[in-house]
């Protein structure tokens, strides 16, 4: 008789595979942030005769935002079919590739379509990147571990600031935005090295029937004493992931998932959407709400936004995520509704409010990487993360785009206060819908609970 493996995936000790991997996932998310970030500072920067009207400053900034839609959507139902380590390396080259065409677009239009194209590749990252991970990692480390991308995002945000006021500094002429946005090319080609020779994520091997592959991917990478029986009982009577696009999306809408479908782009939509947009724009935000110049406040309220990414990574742990997720929508509202109560707010509250607002908003943002991949079963997590994100993104890119024709026609205080108004709804949203992930076993998410809700709501402050 066999004798029954020491331990399994969720269980497992973690070792140097399991923080490597996360380095490598964590490589994506800082080539997501670098390259959303660094759009910010090239609008700034760009020469007058290059013909950014509000219009197409709008286009251009929602751009990455509308092709992540498209890439979430569409590879994430692709890796619930094919696996996840084809479109882990993919992504990578696409984002090499079409950071290098920045350099020599010749109109917003180009950009516009370039800009597109990354967020494609923006779009597979966040759908198959988290799902991919915790997929491999044991329980105990994927609430940090997971938490941990988006740190990283906010580091390549703020990464993406500093070496866009260096090379501005540096006298590039005319040019230095064609070589501030070209920089992202440098981390894209450095994690696309990185991930060559990843494995594919056992459990998806499991759920397809390939468990020789699955058993020898878990003894040689995650422990010699780990094995896959716990992963074979759960999935000998469940479907392999063969469903088309349609079938998927049929099947996240359904009345059995819609909810959880739903609430996972809800709150990333009510994260995201200010988020996105205030950052995207932030140097002319902060001139719009009175500061002489943004740049140097744009690079302080990064630093905030990044140290916030660490925090929340710390403590995302050692609270319910429904709970984490209801307090830090209220503190983001509160930090920032002095601004849209006053229509002259002084140049240190600005600053102080955006700071802070930037601070709670990394810390909650922790919840978008964590929260979705614990929401749905293997056979559909990458539909699931990529649907989520999907979702969030129309939010973003509307915001991106809406951002400065509301300054330009309505002035920053309406934008503040629609912001609080977001935010308020999205804790109301979380407060009635909410489930709790935390502290379950990853497969313990395969049925949603069947009961009106009240016991979503048993634990709902943190």
């Amino acid at each position: 008789m066999a004798t029954k493996p020491q331990f399994t995936i969720d269980n497992a000790p973690a070792t140097g595979f399991h923080y490597r991997l996360a380095i490598f996932t964590g490589g994506g998310k800082f080539v997501d942030g670098y390259t959303l970030g660094v759009l910010s500072i090239a609008l700034a920067v760009l020469p007058a005769n290059f013909g950014m009207t509000p219009l197409y400053a709008g286009l251009v900034g929602s751009a990455a935002l509308i092709g992540l839609f498209v890439g979430s959507i569409s590879f994430g139902q692709l890796a619930d079919r094919i696996g996840r380590r084809k479109l882990y390396q993919i992504d990578l080259a696409i984002f090499l590739t079409a950071s290098i065409l920045q350099f020599f677009v010749q109109d917003a239009l180009q950009l516009f379509f370039i800009r597109l194209i990354l967020g494609i590749a923006i779009g597979i990252d966040y759908a198959v990147g988290p799902t991919y991970l915790s997929e491999i990692l044991p329980q105990k480390l994927r609430g940090p571990l997971l938490g941990s991308l988006a740190a990283v995002w906010r580091f390549g945000f703020l990464a993406s600031i500093g070496v866009g006021v260096l090379l501005n500094s540096l006298n590039l002429g005319a040019d230095a935005w064609r070589w501030i946005l070209v920089s992202s090319a440098v981390p894209s080609a450095i994690v696309m090295l990185l991930r060559l020779g990843s494995p594919e994520s056992p459990r998806w091997l499991v759920q397809q029937g390939r468990t020789a592959e699955a058993e020898a991917i878990v003894k040689k990478h995650i422990h010699r004493d780990a094995g896959i029986e716990d992963l074979v009982e759960t999935f000998q009577n469940a479907p392999k992931a063969r469903r088309s696009g349609i079938e998927n999306l049929k099947l996240l809408f359904s009345r059995k998932w819609r909810t959880r479908t739903l609430f996972a782009g809800f709150f990333w939509i009510a994260q995201a959407t200010p988020q996105t947009a205030i950052f995207t724009f932030l140097p002319s935000l902060f001139v719009a709400l009175g500061l002489q110049s943004g740049l140097t406040p744009t690079l302080i309220q990064n630093a905030f936004f990044a140290v916030g990414g660490v925090v929340g990574m710390i403590i995302v742990n050692r609270f319910t995520r429904r709970g984490m997720l209801i307090t830090t929508f209220w503190m983001m509202a509160v930090s920032v509704a002095s601004l849209a109560v006053l229509p002259k707010p002084d140049a240190w509250l600005v600053i102080t409010c955006l700071c802070i607002y930037a601070f709670i908003e990394a810390i909650a943002g922790n919840l978008q990487f964590v929260y979705p991949s614990e929401l749905f079963p293997t056979s559909m997590r990458a539909a699931g993360v990529g649907m989520a994100a999907a979702l969030s993104r129309i939010g973003a890119a509307i915001g991106t785009f809406v951002l400065p024709l509301v300054i330009a026609a309505y002035g920053a205080q309406v934008l503040m206060i629609g912001t609080v108004a977001l935010l308020a709804l999205g804790a109301f949203v979380s407060w009635k819908v909410a489930p709790e992930t935390a502290r379950r076993a990853l497969e313990e998410e395969t049925e949603p609970p069947t009961t009106n809700g009240h016991n979503q709501r048993e634990s709902t402050t943190v």
